[in-house]
C-alpha cells in the first residue's frame, strides 16, 4: 500500500509540474515578443497598425491589465489566478477567460471526439485487414495506405472534402458550426491522418506479434488466423497503439485550430488564432492550460488501461 500511495502522489506530482511549466513557456514566450497585446488592441480600434497610439491612454490600459508592473510580480500574480482558475478578462475583448474557453470548449471537445472515433475505427479496421489477408499484394497494398494517410496535409484535405462534397455535390454544409451535418466534413480531416498512424503503429505490432513463438504453436495446434489475431495477438499488440493514441488526441486538439479555420467554424481553433495573433496573454495562457490539464488527464488514463492489457505492467504489491 505505501509503493501505491507513492506513486499516486509522484504522479501527481508529475502532473502538477506538467500544467505549471506549460504555463511558465508560455508566459516568457509571449514576453519575449516585441509588441505587447495593449498595443495591438489600441491599433486594431484606431484602423490598423500605421496609427497613431495615444501614449496615455496606452498606459492607463496597461496599468489596469497589470502589464506596468514588475515581470515577477506579473507572473506571480497570474499564477496564483491560475491556480483559482481565474484567468482574468481578455484583453482584446474584456471577456472572461474561462467563460471564452469553456464556451467554445463543446464545440472543439465534440469535434476531436468525434475524429477519435473515426480515426480508431478506421485505423484498427485496416491493421486488422492487413492482418488477416493472406494475399501478399493485398497485404502491400493495404500496409501502404497509412503511409499516404500521413502525408497528406490536412488543409489540403480539408479543401479537396469541401470542394466535392461541399460545393459539386452538396451533400453537407461547407461552414458553421450547427448539427451533426457540419461535423462530418472536419471531422474526416482531422481523422484521416489520425487513423493512418494508429493503423501504422498497430499493424507494426500487430505482424512482431504474429511473429512470436506462441502464435506459431497455437497454429501448430490447429487454431485459426482469425482466432489467433483476436484472442491472443490483438490484446498484446494494442499496449503501443494506446501509447500513440493518448498522445494524439492533445494533436486532435492542435490540429481543430487549423481544421476549424478551414471550415469557418468559430469555437476554440477561431479562439486560439486570434489570442495568439493579438498577443492576449490572459486568453493564451488559459488555452495552454487547459491543452496541458487534457495531455495529463489523458496520459493518467492511459496509464490506467495499461494493467488492462497486460497483466506484466501491474504494479505488484508487497505485503509483509
Amino acid at each position: 500500500m505505501p509503493g501505491v500511495l507513492s506513486r499516486a502522489l509522484r504522479r501527481a506530482g508529475q502532473a502538477v509540474f506538467v500544467v505549471w511549466a506549460a504555463f511558465t513557456g508560455a508566459f516568457v514566450a509571449l514576453y519575449l515578443l516585441p509588441s505587447d497585446p495593449v498595443t495591438l488592441m489600441l491599433a486594431q480600434k484606431a484602423g490598423g497598425d500605421t496609427a497613431v497610439i495615444d501614449p496615455a491612454q496606452a498606459a492607463q490600459l496597461r496599468s489596469a491589465y497589470g502589464f506596468d508592473r514588475p515581470l515577477w510580480e506579473q507572473y506571480l500574480t497570474l499564477l496564483g489566478r491560475a491556480v483559482t482558475g481565474d484567468f482574468g478578462a481578455s484583453v482584446q475583448t474584456g471577456e472572461p477567460v474561462r467563460g471564452l474557453v469553456l464556451g467554445t470548449l463543446p464545440q472543439t471537445a465534440g469535434l476531436a471526439a468525434f475524429a477519435l472515433l473515426l480515426a480508431l475505427g478506421a485505423g484498427v479496421a485496416l491493421a486488422l485487414l492487413a492482418g488477416l489477408t493472406r494475399n501478399g499484394f493485398l497485404r502491400q497494398v493495404l500496409e501502404s495506405v497509412p503511409a499516404a494517410g500521413v502525408s497528406i496535409p490536412s488543409f489540403w484535405l480539408g479543401l479537396l472534402l469541401l470542394q466535392l462534397l461541399a460545393f459539386h455535390w452538396s451533400l453537407f454544409p461547407a461552414t458553421g458550426g450547427d448539427g451533426f451535418a457540419s461535423l462530418v466534413l472536419p471531422a474526416i480531416t482531422l481523422a484521416v491522418p489520425t487513423a493512418a498512424i494508429v493503423a501504422q503503429v498497430l499493424g507494426r505490432s500487430l505482424r512482431e506479434t504474429l511473429a512470436q513463438p506462441y502464435v506459431q504453436l497455437a497454429q501448430a495446434k490447429g487454431a485459426s488466423r482469425v482466432w489467433i489475431l483476436f484472442r491472443h495477438a490483438l490484446r498484446n499488440a494494442s499496449l503501443p497503439a494506446v501509447t500513440i493514441t493518448g498522445i494524439l488526441v492533445g494533436n486532435l486538439l492542435g490540429g481543430a485550430v487549423v481544421v476549424e479555420t478551414v471550415f469557418g467554424r468559430h469555437a476554440l481553433g477561431a479562439v486560439t488564432v486570434d489570442a495568439v495573433s493579438n498577443q492576449d496573454l490572459p486568453v493564451v495562457l488559459g488555452l495552454v492550460v487547459l491543452a496541458a490539464v487534457v495531455y495529463v488527464v489523458v496520459s493518467l488514463v492511459v496509464e490506467a488501461i495499461y494493467p488492462l492489457l497486460d497483466p506484466r505492467v501491474r504494479p505488484v504489491v508487497r505485503s509483509r
